[in-house]
């Protein structure tokens, strides 16, 4: 066990904080302190030399497909099923009380 934080460690740090913590409180949040202390220390041990440094631990790629030219409709052809089209586009209703 770790003893790089004591009872009294965990009252100043409250105290500064200025946090009420009962006896009860200041044994369990040293025991927890210590714990997180303990596990970044068994990290640290880890010999990591010959591990790159990564942000990610999964690969990732796009989920995208590649952006490949297909054929398309008619231009013409899909004009003439609008409801409306004017010099080669859709007509579509004024919105917002602007002018088109």
């Amino acid at each position: 066990m770790s003893e790089r934080i004591t009872r009294d460690d965990v009252a100043h740090v409250a105290r500064l904080a200025r946090l009420e913590l009962t006896d009860e409180e200041l044994g369990t949040f040293t025991g927890q302190l210590r714990d997180v202390l303990d596990h970044a220390a068994d990290v640290e041990a880890l010999d990591l030399a010959d591990v790159p440094p990564t942000a990610h631990p999964l690969a990732l790629g796009t989920v995208l497909r590649p952006d490949v030219e297909g054929p398309t409709l008619d231009r013409d052809e899909v004009l003439a099923a609008a409801p409306r089209a004017e010099a080669d586009r859709f007509r579509v209703p004024t919105i917002l009380g602007e002018a088109p």
